[in-house]
C-alpha cells in the first residue's frame, strides 16, 4: 500500500510539476577514491564521522607531496570537465538512521559544496561496495519486496532531501551504480524493473524537479538499459549505460597471480593473434619467468586472444552496440541527450607488462567511443580521475599530473 502511494504522489507530481530540463552536461569525470570504500574502526564497522577527508583521500594511493598546491577540484575543472560523477558508498547510510543518518548526510552535502564552488555540476552516485558484505552490493542485487532492497529504496528518499538545497541546476542524484540481476534475458525476472520505478517514484515523492539517472540491470550495460520499461519516464530522467565492450580489450588482465594478459591492438585489425603471443613471450622472458610458467600463462590467455580476433571487434561493432542504446530512446521517445554514458575506459599497459592495452590502442579505443557518443550528444564520464590501477586520467605513479595524450584523446 505504501509504494502503491508513493507511485501516485510521484505521477501527481509528475503531471503537475513545471516543465523543467535536467542540469545540461558534457565532459565528465569519475571521482571514486575520496568518498568510497569509508574507513572502518577496528572493530570493522564503519569509523565516523564517515568517509575519507580530502587530504586523505589525496595521500591514499601516493605520497601526499605529489600532488600539486591549491583546490584539487579547481584542477578537475580546469581540465576542461564541466561535471564530476562523484560516486559514494552507501554503507555508512544503510548502517545508520534518524540522527546518525543525519551526520553522515552532513558530511556528504560539505563534500558536494567542495565541487560546487568549484563551478562543477555533480552526479552524485550511490556505488555499492564489497567492503562490509550487509550493506554492501547483496543490498541492490536483492529481490524486489525484500526488507534490504525496501530499506535502500527508502535511504534514498534521505539523499534527496539532502541534495535538493544544493540547486537541483547543479546536482543530479544516481542512486545505483551497476545492478546486476542476471540473467539479462527472457529468462531473468522483472525485479530490477520493479525497484526501479519504486525508486523513482520514492524520489519524486520529495521532489518533481531533481534530476535522476535510471539504469537497467546487467551491471548497467547497454542490455541491462534495452531491458528497461521507461515507463516513469519525465523530462528530469537521464538513462545511464556503462561501456567496457569489448571486455576482453578494456579489461586486459589475469585471473591468476603474476600471470600475463596484455597487448590485445584496437582495432582488432591492428593486429593478429601471433603478434601478441610474441608481445607476451618477450614481456616474460623480461620479467624472467621459466619456460613452463611461459607455457601456463599462454595456455590461459590463448582462448581469449583467439576469440578477440574472431569478433574482429573495431568501430563498426562498437557504433552498433552504442546504437542499441540510441535506437531504444528513440523508440521510447527519450531524447538521445538524456541518456548518460556514465563509466568507459580501459586499463593502461602497466610497466611489467603484465596487464592492459598499448597506449596507442587506448587512445584509439577512447576516441572512437567519445567520438560516436558525442555524434548522439550523449554526456559521458570517464573513469576515472585517479587511481594506481591503471584507468585513471592522473598518471598512477610520480607527479600527479594528467595524462595529456588521453586527454587529447578525450578531445580535450
Amino acid at each position: 500500500m505504501l509504494r502503491l502511494a508513493a507511485t501516485l504522489v510521484a505521477l501527481l507530481l509528475s503531471v503537475t510539476a513545471a516543465v523543467s530540463t535536467p542540469p545540461v552536461l558534457h565532459r565528465g569525470v569519475g571521482l571514486h577514491q575520496w568518498l568510497n570504500w569509508s574507513p572502518l574502526a577496528t572493530d570493522g564497522s564503519y569509523r565516523w564521522p564517515p568517509y575519507r577527508t580530502v587530504d586523505e583521500w589525496l595521500a591514499n594511493d601516493r605520497p601526499a607531496t605529489d600532488w600539486p598546491a591549491g583546490d584539487p577540484f579547481a584542477a578537475i575543472k580546469a581540465l576542461g570537465f564541466d561535471f564530476v560523477r562523484l560516486t559514494v558508498d552507501p554503507g555508512p547510510l544503510l548502517a545508520t538512521d534518524g540522527e546518525r543518518r543525519q551526520e553522515a548526510l552532513a558530511v556528504l552535502s560539505e563534500a558536494t559544496k567542495k565541487l560546487l564552488a568549484a563551478d562543477l555540476t555533480v552526479v552524485f552516485n550511490l556505488h555499492s561496495v564489497t567492503q562490509v558484505a550487509q550493506y554492501g552490493v547483496d543490498v541492490i542485487n536483492a529481490p524486489a519486496d525484500t526488507p534490504e532492497s525496501a530499506r535502500y529504496v527508502a535511504m534514498t528518499a534521505d539523499v534527496a532531501k539532502m541534495l535538493l538545497p544544493l540547486g537541483t541546476d547543479r546536482v543530479i542524484f544516481e542512486p545505483y551504480n551497476e545492478p546486476a540481476h542476471y540473467p539479462c534475458d527472457a529468462s531473468g525476472s522483472d525485479d530490477w524493473q520493479t525497484i526501479m520505478a519504486e525508486t523513482v517514484a520514492t524520489i519524486r515523492a520529495i521532489s518533481a524537479e531533481i534530476s535522476i539517472v535510471v539504469t537497467g540491470a546487467c551491471g548497467g550495460s547497454i542490455t541491462g538499459l534495452t531491458d528497461l520499461v521507461p515507463s516513469f519516464d519525465d523530462p528530469n530522467l537521464l538513462y545511464s549505460f556503462h561501456m567496457y565492450e569489448p571486455h576482453s580489450f578494456t579489461h586486459q588482465r589475469s585471473e591468476t597471480e603474476g600471470g600475463f594478459a596484455s597487448g590485445l591492438p584496437w582495432p582488432a585489425s591492428e593486429g593478429t593473434p601471433d603478434s601478441v603471443v610474441t608481445m607476451l613471450e618477450t614481456q616474460m622472458d623480461i620479467a624472467g619467468l621459466d619456460p613452463a610458467e611461459q607455457a601456463r600463462n599462454l595456455q590461459a590467455v590463448a582462448p581469449f586472444i583467439a576469440e578477440y580476433f574472431a569478433e574482429g571487434w573495431g568501430e563498426a561493432q562498437m557504433v552498433a552496440r552504442v546504437g542499441e542504446a540510441v535506437a531504444w530512446a528513440k523508440v521510447n521517445s527519450i531524447p538521445t541527450s538524456r541518456l548518460f554514458m556514465g563509466e568507459f575506459g580501459a586499463i593502461l599497459m602497466s610497466a611489467d607488462g603484465r596487464m592492459g592495452a598499448f597506449d596507442a590502442d587506448r587512445r584509439r579505443y577512447l576516441a572512437a567511443l567519445r567520438t560516436d557518443a558525442e555524434r548522439h550528444d550523449i554526456p559521458w564520464a570517464i573513469w576515472e580521475y585517479s587511481n594506481p590501477y591503471g584507468m585513471t586520467v592522473i598518471l598512477p605513479t610520480g607527479p600527479a599530473v594528467p595524462d595529456a595524450k588521453m586527454l587529447k584523446a578525450l578531445g580535450m
